[in-house]
C-alpha cells in the first residue's frame, strides 16, 4: 500500500510537500477565469494546498474574461481527458458547446469533477450540468430543494414551495457529518466548526442520486438570516461512470484557509478520482468548539 507522509504546513497551505513519486500523483485541472467571487485570489489558494499534499499535479485552465469576442473562446480548449480530476472554480458565461460536450463525455466516461462554492451556481441552462451538480443557485420554481429533518432524514421540497437559493450574513458555522463511513468524511469529528463563510440555503435542481455527506444548520437568528433548516454542504452524485463531488464551502480566501475546507477538497478530489482516500485527517482539524485555520 502506498503511504503519503503528511506534516503540518506553513503559510497558506495546510499540507507540506511529501515524498511521493511524480508518477503516482493525480493530475488535477482547476478551471477558472470568470466568477462572481474573487477567483484570482482563490484559485492560487486551491492550487497551493492541493499541490502541497504531494498527491496532485495541479494545472489551471483560465477562460477568456466576460464579453470577450467569439474568437477568444476558440483558444479555450481544456483537455479534460488528460486529467484524473477536474475542479471548477468557474461561475460565468456559457462555455462553447464543444467544451460542454467534452466535459459531459469526460465525466460520463469515468472522469471526476469537483465543484467548489459558487461554481455550482453556473450554467442554469445546461441540463447535464444540473444533473451533475444536483442542486444549484436557482429560484424556487427551478426544481426540488433538499434538506434534512431533525432526525437526519432527507426531505424533498418540490418546486414552487419554500425559498429559492440564497444565503444570510457570513459567519462561522458548524458542519455536521451525516455519512461517517464515506471515505472523505470518515474519521472527521461528527461536528466541526467552519471559518466565516456564506451558508448557502434553498438550492434547487433535479437532486437525483444525491448522496449527502454533511450539512449545516441555517440559523434563523436575525443576524444570520437563515432558513431554520439543515442545508446540504457536501455531497456527491454519480454521472455515468464518473463522480461529481460538491462542497458549498469556500466563499473567500479566509474561508478557504479553514483546515476543514482544505481537507474536504483534497480528500474529495482524491476520492472522486480514485474511489479511495489516502490523505489523513490533519491533527489541526477543527473541533465542535473551535475553528482552525492555516496561517
Amino acid at each position: 500500500m502506498k503511504h503519503f507522509l503528511l506534516t503540518l504546513a506553513v503559510g497558506l497551505s495546510l499540507f507540506a510537500t511529501q515524498t511521493v513519486n511524480a508518477a503516482e500523483k493525480l493530475k488535477l485541472l482547476i478551471v477558472d477565469g470568470q466568477n462572481n467571487h474573487k477567483w484570482q485570489v482563490t484559485s492560487p489558494i486551491l492550487k497551493q494546498f492541493l499541490s502541497d499534499t504531494g498527491r496532485f499535479d495541479v494545472s489551471v485552465a483560465t477562460s477568456p474574461p466576460k464579453k470577450s469576442p467569439a474568437e477568444a473562446w476558440d483558444n479555450f480548449d481544456p483537455e479534460f481527458s488528460a486529467y484524473d480530476v477536474v475542479l471548477s472554480n468557474y461561475n460565468g458565461e456559457e462555455w462553447p458547446m464543444r467544451v460542454k460536450t467534452d466535459l459531459e463525455q469526460y465525466v460520463a466516461g469515468g472522469g471526476a469533477l469537483v465543484i467548489v462554492h459558487a461554481a455550482n451556481n453556473a450554467f442554469p441552462n445546461w441540463p447535464a450540468w444540473n444533473q451533475m451538480i444536483g442542486l444549484g443557485w436557482r429560484n424556487n420554481k427551478f426544481g426540488n430543494r433538499v434538506i434534512l429533518d431533525e432526525e437526519g432524514k432527507k426531505v424533498v421540497v418540490p418546486a414552487g414551495e419554500g425559498p429559492g437559493a440564497g444565503h444570510g450574513s457570513q459567519h462561522d458555522f458548524a458542519v455536521r457529518v451525516r455519512d461517517t463511513e464515506h471515505p472523505v468524511t470518515k474519521g472527521m469529528p461528527a461536528e466541526w466548526m467552519h471559518v466565516k463563510d456564506e451558508l448557502y440555503h434553498g438550492q434547487r435542481g433535479p437532486a437525483q442520486s444525491m448522496n449527502i455527506l454533511a450539512t449545516a444548520y441555517s440559523d434563523t437568528d436575525p443576524k444570520k438570516r437563515g432558513t431554520g433548516a439543515h442545508e446540504p454542504m457536501i455531497w456527491w452524485i454519480p454521472y455515468g461512470k464518473g463522480r461529481v463531488f460538491t462542497t458549498l464551502l469556500g466563499h473567500a480566501d479566509y474561508s478557504m484557509k479553514c483546515v476543514g475546507f482544505q481537507s474536504v477538497v483534497a480528500r474529495g478530489s482524491e476520492w472522486a478520482a480514485t474511489g479511495e482516500v489516502t490523505l489523513p485527517i490533519p491533527d489541526k482539524f477543527p473541533t465542535a468548539e473551535k475553528t482552525s485555520s492555516v496561517e
